[in-house]
């Protein structure tokens, strides 16, 4: 075969080859502008889940139907949102000191709801410390987020605030996480696929804990579509604090009686997302509970 004749063929298949590759290349979507309160809601919260919980403890504790609740510390307010969905006679009340959330929700979820349910949530740039006018059936506070206070005088001030703001069969109730597990330092990741976002990581970063104080340092990182990394995008300085204390402090507050909720297990031995009221608990690597204070 002639050298002519190769140069042809090799030429004909390299121009085959690129044909082919121009038909095979998907042109990757590029990830929307980083977005951290999108990212949080959709990797962190569940309203809907908390918001069955409120009704279910309210429910069992007082025999009746929740109707008005106060979210503290609700940044971007999507419990208040389910609150007000989840029954035509339900109000919300939403308290948060930081004004970006706050105008974050205003602007996103609150606008998703329907006019008749607006009008049943008001957000107020308030101190969870200083008891409110308006009297409560239920006033929670999700997402360990009562962990910012770290003295024993400061929560104090806040369970007695809480107290004064409850109607007279209200309940107190706080999301809280511990274990060995939730002190170790470490990270963990977990992948997610949203629409409007692709497919993005989760990273929550466990980077100190103090023993003595019982201090730890938290924070949230994101890695985009774009695989660009965002770090430190939500950082916690917090006090990890243990159930008793909390049910002893409420009580010396004046809360009538204190319950701990606990998480079932499945047979896989797991955590099955259904909270039990006990006064034991199993000594998980990691947990989260809701202790409940009673008027």
């Amino acid at each position: 075969m002639s050298k002519q004749i190769k140069k042809k063929q090799t030429s004909k298949a390299a121009k085959k080859k690129k044909q082919a590759s121009k038909k095979t290349t998907v042109k990757k979507e590029k990830a929307p502008p980083f977005n951290k309160y999108l990212y949080y809601e959709n990797s962190v919260q569940t309203p809907e889940e908390h918001v069955n919980i409120f009704d279910r403890m309210f429910q069992e504790l007082r025999g009746k139907l929740a109707l008005s609740l106060r979210e503290d510390f609700c940044g971007t307010y999507l419990i208040s949102g389910e609150w007000v969905k989840s029954h035509p006679k339900r109000t919300s009340l939403g308290l948060d000191l930081d004004p970006e959330p706050l105008e974050y929700g205003r602007t996103h979820g609150f606008k998703k709801l329907a006019p008749s349910e607006q009008k049943r949530i008001t957000i107020l740039p308030q101190d969870v410390t200083i008891p409110t006018k308006r009297k409560f059936d239920v006033i929670g506070a999700g997402n360990f987020s009562f962990y910012i206070f770290k003295e024993r005088e400061i929560l104090k001030k806040y369970f007695k605030s809480a107290l004064q703001s409850l109607n007279s069969d209200g309940i107190f109730v706080l999301e809280m996480a511990g274990g060995p597990g939730f002190i170790a330092s470490g990270k963990e990741q977990k992948t997610y696929t949203v629409k409007g976002l692709g497919r993005y990581t989760y990273f929550w970063d466990q980077k100190s804990f103090d023993p003595i104080n019982h201090h730890g340092n938290y924070a949230i990182h994101f890695r985009d579509a774009d695989g660009v990394l965002h770090k430190n995008v939500f950082t916690y300085d917090w006090r990890v604090w243990s159930i008793p204390e909390l049910k002893e402090l409420m009580l010396e507050c004046g809360f009538k009686k204190t319950v701990a909720y606990w998480e079932g297990t499945n047979r896989q031995g797991e955590g099955s997302g259904e909270y039990l009221r006990m006064e034991e608990g199993d000594n998980a690597f990691s947990w989260i509970a809701f202790v409940v204070g009673i008027k």
